[in-house]
């Protein structure tokens, strides 16, 4: 099995999580095996904010300027309280 074969699709890690943190809040998980899934849990945590960043450099937007078109790189709209 390839490594593109054994990496989760963004969905696939976000339902794996959403299922680990169930667990863990269920409080009726030993302390061993919560941390494993809290291990897990960060893992695929990682995954979906690196995929999440790819699609974001992906993303481009268009904007109309002078009666034509131009492709701009996404930009995230900034948090409330960033200064920037």
């Amino acid at each position: 099995m390839t490594n593109q074969e054994a990496t989760p699709s963004f969905e696939q890690a976000m339902d794996q999580l959403e299922r680990i943190v169930a667990q863990l809040e269920s409080g009726d998980v030993p302390l061993e095996k919560a941390i494993e899934l809290f291990q897990e849990g960060m893992k695929l945590s990682q995954l979906c904010g690196q995929k999440l960043e790819q699609v974001e450099r992906k993303i481009e937007i268009l904007l109309e300027q002078d009666g034509g078109m131009v492709k701009k790189p996404f930009q995230p709209i900034e948090e409330k309280g960033d200064n920037r």
